[in-house]
């Protein structure tokens, strides 16, 4: 186990905890669905309007929830089983985060190495390369698993140095198209030939990724993976490395 920023030792866990995404739009929803029901609850116009408000947003902030704490994980281990790792493959998660993904991976690689990259933005709640190497210990994966801190669109890792490349929910957050196409091209850059690209992210950005390849296949990923209902749905885009 490794951590590129020479940071303290992680702290010790019972289990991981992958925190929540994007915090502040959960908590937007959750004030505003709370405020609308206080409203609905007074006399006067609009009463209804209010109530039906108040329950939608009430609904979305819960939809998102379960998926932020548990779906998007019950549709990584579907997604990571579907791919039949042997257990010698060495992976590479890209924008790892606390390591939902990074160390689902690393329960099935027995044999191999999991290696996690991230710039740690407040994207994610609690966000730190600590979190992650704790959830890794935690759930006992630490001696297969790497952490550097590094840039997706200019990744340290020679041509061709991993079977598989993942990446859950993070290309998006790149500013510029252009940075979000670098970063793709890098994931394809260190794949070696047949190896496989795993991309899950909103509809639209996952349909431009698979443009700017000129190949891959897109597939939704379902109600666990809504972040408040299927308008903000995430889509998986797998592509192959060709030899």
């Amino acid at each position: 186990m490794s951590n590129s920023s020479h940071n303290p030792p992680p702290p010790r866990l019972r289990w991981p905890r992958y925190g929540v995404d994007a915090p502040p739009l959960p908590a937007l929803l959750g004030a505003a669905g709370t405020a609308c029901l206080l409203a609905a609850g007074r006399r006067g116009p609009g009463r209804k309007t209010m109530a039906t408000a108040g329950t939608v947003l009430l609904a979305n902030t819960g939809i998102y929830l379960h998926t932020t704490l548990h779906g998007k994980q019950r549709v990584w281990r579907r997604e990571l089983d579907n791919a039949r790792l042997k257990g010698d493959e060495r992976l590479l998660d890209l924008g790892c985060g606390r390591g939902a993904v990074l160390i689902e991976a690393a329960r099935r690689l027995p044999r191999g190495r999991a290696v996690g990259v991230d710039l740690w933005s407040k994207d994610q709640s609690g966000n730190r390369p600590e979190a992650t190497l704790a959830n890794a210990a935690a759930a006992g994966v630490a001696d297969r698993v790497d952490v550097h801190t590094a840039d997706m669109t200019a990744l340290p890792f020679a041509d061709g140095s991993f079977d598989i490349v993942t990446s859950a929910l993070a290309i998006h957050n790149i500013p510029s198209s252009q940075g979000r196409y670098r970063a793709v091209d890098e994931a394809m850059r260190v794949l070696r030939p047949g190896g496989h690209l795993l991309i899950a992210d909103f509809w639209p950005m996952a349909k431009k990724y698979a443009a700017h390849m000129g190949h891959g296949t897109l597939r939704g990923l379902g109600p666990g993976y809504w972040y408040g209902g299927p308008w903000l749905g995430i889509t998986l885009l797998h592509a192959v490395k060709e030899h």
